[in-house]
């Protein structure tokens, strides 16, 4: 299973079909020099899909500052944690819709292709754009660009006073960014689509050399390259709006990319046969673009090349630098080799029986949902995280990451324990029909239920992949965490291939996420945030005890209840309960200690609209 993708990637996401995931957005601070040095911006992790999500890119981030300290103001609206608040609320329900838009996507996939040739060859195909995705749209991309367009709206703010609006417009560093960057992104990025068009056999060669008939992924694939141009100029769009406090349109993209992808099947399947997934995957490309371009215009603009009379030195200034590139390196091996564990699944499933490929896309995507939700909770609070470690107060770091590991890890084991009691329940409601036979749906679930066992491993990578991406200098730890766990997938998966099908490929996924799970948390306190291993350890078993308790109270009250529907509902309501009774039961203290903590929340809502209610009157 791939990494979470961005709001909108869960297993019902809105990304590509990427198992996610990816790494979270970093905290990248300002240049030393600049205006407004030291101010960390600090951006969320969806990628594309119903799958690999995690929340939002761009949910909560700090203002950017002036030379004299106040909110950069022109293009760079500031605002205030009300504002922040409410953008995080529009941007949390875009989230969830291309959440459902994605589930959506991929039940119209499921009955119109079911689990066969067709839909294995779309799916080696949709391996362009998931890891497109994670490098253009999410970290890559906007680790280089939220900064830079930071730095450029400080200078705007510094140099404004004394120039007529002709000469601000002229010299305006936010433009001269525009001109210098996008301008070359639009001719690397087609030249790059350009070469995979052309090069899609041995694209797809490389990707599944076992397929029997590369003929219909190869034309897949040639579609599919074409997002590596609009995800890029959408990512562009995604981090320049973001850095402008504009979070409505970037969180949008996963809707509008769904709704053309679900738009062109239903419309063309019938002509073009699962070509028409793979076209509606490059207007889903296009229409990510479109939804942005109007804010970008009215927000950001398109700025000259080089702007007349404005000092060389300037207009290099505005240029992202070598430091930018050094800064996110890290960053971008660790999402390529966390991204790498979908190739290598459709690598080893691609010599297996048709529908191996598909059997094990949906038993990721499905499986994933517990660890999106989960992973939620660390998004939100990273933002803590990040400014704690920037001024230094690695004590407040340390409690709030071992608060959210131990949140986090009690959603997504009591999601885990769902998912594996009442796999056959859940695929069956939820693909069982059309092309997608009961066959598909008792071999789908089997795989889910070893995907299950790697979602805490999941779960911790994203969770203690944030404390090491908040601080100024590249940490190359997570990579080198990352590449092992995915020596391990590999090593493993190969071997037990051969033994197992598509149930080898599952647990070698689940080994090699867990491997790096373990590195990150032995190695996040010696040298990064002092966190107490032993601590954390203790309760994150007890409440894997708690979950094996309710995931085996799950899979044998689930076939008890002939109507998959009711049985699923009902496993929504047992799992839960069982899992809360044995975490009192063994005094798990995050279990405890939720009860009077949706008591405050829940008292916290009731303030919030009871003052809001009398305000309207």
């Amino acid at each position: 299973m791939g990494p979470a993708e961005p709001a909108g990637r869960v297993a019902a996401s809105g990304g590509p079909l990427s198992a996610g995931r990816g790494a979270a957005h970093v905290g990248v601070p300002v240049a030393a020099g600049d205006a407004g040095a030291g101010r960390l911006v600090a951006t969320g992790r969806p990628g594309p899909g119903p799958d690999r999500g995690a929340a939002a890119p761009g949910l909560l981030s700090a203002p950017t500052r002036g030379a004299a300290g106040a909110a950069a103001p022109g293009d760079a609206r500031s605002t205030g944690g009300g504002a922040l608040a409410k953008a995080a609320a529009v941007t949390a329900g875009l989230t969830a819709a291309g959440a459902l838009f994605g589930l959506v996507r991929d039940q119209t996939i499921a009955h119109l292709f079911g689990a066969g040739h067709d839909s294995d060859a779309f799916l080696i195909a949709w391996t362009v754009p998931e890891m497109a995705s994670t490098l253009l749209i999410e970290d890559a991309m906007a680790l280089l660009m939220v900064p830079a367009f930071s730095h450029a709206l400080a200078r705007r703010a510094a140099s404004r006073a004394g120039l007529t609006r002709k000469e601000a417009r002229a010299q305006d560093p936010v433009r001269l960014l525009v001109g210098a960057t996008l301008p070359r992104l639009l001719v690397l990025l087609a030249a790059v689509a350009s070469v995979l068009i052309v090069a899609a056999p041995l694209v797809v060669g490389v990707l599944a050399p076992g397929l029997p008939d590369p003929g219909l992924a190869v034309e897949c694939t040639r579609w599919t390259a074409l997002t590596v141009l609009s995800f890029g100029v959408a990512g562009y769009f995604s981090a320049a709006l973001r850095a402008h406090r504009s979070f409505v349109p970037p969180a949008a993209i996963y809707v509008s990319y769904n709704v053309g992808i679900i738009g062109t099947m239903v419309a063309l399947h019938a002509l073009w046969g699962v070509r028409a997934a793979a076209a509606g995957v490059a207007v889903g490309g296009v229409l990510m673009v479109l939804v942005q371009l109007p804010a970008f215009i009215r927000n950001v603009g398109f700025g000259p090349h080089r702007a007349k009379g404005a000092p060389r030195s300037q207009r290099d200034r505005d240029r992202p630098t070598l430091i930018a590139f050094g800064v996110i390196a890290p960053v971008i091996f660790f999402a390529v080799f966390r991204q790498s564990q979908v190739l290598v699944e459709r690598f080893l499933a691609a010599g297996l029986p048709p529908g191996a490929i598909s059997h094990l896309n949906y038993a990721q995507k499905v499986a994933q949902m517990p660890m999106v939700l989960s992973l939620m909770i660390c998004t939100v609070t990273f933002p803590v995280v990040a400014q704690a470690m920037a001024g230094g107060e690695r004590e407040k770091a340390r409690r709030r990451v071992e608060q959210d590991l131990a949140l986090a890890s009690l959603a997504v084991l009591m999601g885990t324990a769902l998912v594996i009691g009442y796999a056959p329940q859940i695929i069956e409601v939820l693909f069982e029909r059309g092309a997608f036979t009961h066959v598909d749906t008792e071999a789908t679930a089997s795989v889910m239920r070893l995907y299950g066992l790697g979602l805490l491993g999941h779960c911790l990578v994203g969770a203690l992949s944030r404390p090491f991406f908040s601080t100024a200098r590249p940490i190359w730890f997570p990579a080198l965490a990352m590449g092992a766990g995915l020596l391990v997938n590999i090593v493993a998966g190969a071997f037990a291939v051969g033994w197992w099908g598509t149930y080898g490929i599952a647990a070698a996924n689940a080994a090699g996420i867990s491997t790096t799970a373990a590195l990150l948390l032995t190695g996040l306190g010696s040298r990064i945030i002092a966190i107490q291993v032993r601590r954390v350890v203790t309760s994150i078993g007890r409440l894997s005890v708690a979950a094996l308790a309710a995931c085996a109270t799950g899979w044998i009250a689930g076939p008890m209840i002939p109507d998959p529907l009711v049985s699923a509902a009902l496993g929504c309501l047992l799992v839960p309960a069982m899992f809360g009774a044995t975490g009192m039961a063994i005094r798990a203290l995050e279990v405890t200690a939720l009860p009077g903590q949706l008591a405050q929340l829940t008292a916290h809502l009731t303030s919030q609209l009871t003052q809001r209610f009398r305000n309207v009157r």
